[in-house]
């Protein structure tokens, strides 16, 4: 089963061997929560910082060298978990800080909407209203990956003085644009619940908890990021 989270893959579950205990969903729960809190020690430094660019940068690429780690080496996961949640504590809280400064209460905004989200998709999983298709998991996946290639082409034409048009607007078009970019985000959500639940049920390795609580932290930072970014737009008309 394929998840659109870069993090979340079958050939990553490896079945236990005999002896070895077995990944839960409540031990990847717990584990989940300890990473959160880990982001949030991170967005405590840079957030009381003057000038967080630094932080956030260094935050951005060791992150996603993290990731890249992470893909081949699954056994070091419990250590590059918790070391990506403070490197990403230092993105979201220099980002929210930078934000805050213009839009007053636009970060408490931001996180209790992740979290109702959070609540929202997980309560759609739990009863099935919609479910969880082949059909789903291939357009989410199509559609994840289309985001992260115009986020690329973006990133490329910025550095030549150009950018994609409207991503970053705040007229309805960008606004549109963010919208329905949070919600592909919040289907990742679904999926990655759906997968940490297939793999549980096929008899993971226990230390796999790791795996699965870092690909969820993944999606909530990223659904964290595009939900402040629609809220600045909002907030910019």
């Amino acid at each position: 089963m394929r998840s659109g989270n870069p993090v979340l893959r079958d050939d990553q579950f490896a079945v236990r061997r005999p002896g070895t205990e077995a990944m839960t969903l409540s031990g990847t729960i717990n584990k989940t929560a300890i990473l959160l809190a880990l982001v949030v020690v991170g967005a405590a430094w840079t957030w009381q910082l003057a000038n967080p660019m630094p932080w956030m940068m260094f935050g951005i690429f060791a992150g996603l060298g993290l990731i890249f780690v992470s893909v081949f080496k699954v056994q070091w996961v419990p250590w590059i978990a918790p070391a990506y949640a403070v490197l990403e504590g230092f993105v979201v809280g220099g980002l929210s800080a930078m934000l805050e400064k213009q839009f007053p209460g636009i970060a408490m905004q931001a996180a209790g909407l992740t979290f109702g989200v959070f609540a929202f998709m997980l309560v759609i999983y739990r009863t099935g209203i919609i479910p969880v298709t082949d059909r789903l998991i291939t357009g989410v996946f199509a559609a994840t990956g289309a985001i992260a290639l115009i986020y690329v082409i973006d990133i490329v034409l910025r550095m030549f003085g150009i950018g994609v048009p409207f991503i970053h607007d705040s007229g309805p078009l960008g606004i549109g644009i963010s919208l329905l970019i949070v919600g592909v985000a919040a289907f990742n959500l679904l999926l990655d619940f759906h997968f940490i639940e297939e793999q549980t049920l096929a008899g993971a390795p226990r230390v796999m908890e790791w795996y699965g609580a870092f690909g969820l932290l993944v999606t909530l930072i990223w659904l964290y990021i595009e939900i402040l970014r629609l809220l600045s737009k909002l907030n910019n008309r």
